[in-house]
């Protein structure tokens, strides 16, 4: 059953692909525009470091490091889960919801593996510039141990995101249109941009334990500054394994409840 939704999702690929390479315009305008949205952010943060030397201990580069790492799990959720955000208004408000449910396969599966978004390449590409210089900066030999647990990393914060996304998005279920509560909680991450101890502690308790951001960014790069969280980091991936659990119970709770609007 694994290497069939496999070759599946590599057949979605591919005709995804097809559509983006059909499209090159808006392919590349999306993605530029993304990225410079996103560089006004480090824009921002390099404007505070023109004034003060560190912020709560935390210097520029240990800043940028949290920011950058924050970036690569936000766009690998961008990139393949982005069709989540419209499960409301594009599949239930519209009856295309009913379509996938008589389809031979997971219907969450083809909901995601229905959509790339190519607006989030270019985010993935400018954390992955910010992360690096950070980490040169910061006079960081990661060795092949470093390299693999930032790799592990940005994809457990991935799947963080993507879970949290997942459990907004199936409340569309109930209120069809659910892209204000997403977004809701989706805000919350613009806080895990920066370090938690710059905050009052009941954003770090949120962020948290809550809606667990922080270990898409804050924890993983304690692990490689040193700041005091190091243990926390390790929990990433244990957090987004229990958040795809809560998010699959959910879902499946969701689709029992599952109504067609009739359109």
């Amino acid at each position: 059953m694994l290497f069939k939704y496999i070759r599946l999702y590599i057949e979605f690929f591919k005709q995804n692909i097809k559509i983006m390479l059909e499209y090159r315009a808006d392919f590349i305008i999306g993605a530029m525009a993304s990225l410079f949205m996103q560089m006004s952010g480090i824009f921002f943060v390099w404007v505070i470091f023109k004034n003060v030397t560190t912020l709560q201990g935390w210097t520029f580069y240990d800043i940028t490091l949290v920011y950058g790492l924050l970036m690569l799990s936000k766009s690998l959720n961008h990139i393949f889960f982005d069709n989540l955000w419209v499960l409301g208004p594009q599949y239930i408000r519209q009856g295309n919801f009913d379509t996938l449910l008589l389809r031979p396969i997971s219907p969450l599966f083809h909901l995601i593996a229905n959509r790339l978004q190519q607006d989030g390449i270019g985010n993935f590409l400018l954390g992955l510039v910010i992360t690096v210089k950070s980490l040169y900066e910061l006079n960081l030999n990661l060795g092949i141990k470093g390299v693999a647990l930032i790799i592990l990393f940005v994809v457990s914060g991935g799947a963080i995101f993507a879970a949290i996304n997942l459990i907004t998005a199936t409340s569309s279920f109930w209120v069809v249109n659910s892209y204000h509560l997403i977004w809701t909680v989706y805000s919350v991450n613009e806080f895990a941009l920066y370090p938690l101890n710059i905050y009052h502690k009941a954003i770090g308790i949120i962020l948290t334990w809550v809606i667990p951001y922080a270990f898409a960014s804050f924890y993983p790069a304690n692990y490689f500054i040193h700041k005091g969280y190091e243990q926390l980091s390790f929990i990433s991936p244990i957090v987004a394994l229990v958040l795809w659990v809560i998010a699959l119970r959910v879902w499946r709770f969701g689709i029992k409840n599952y109504t067609s609007t009739g359109s």
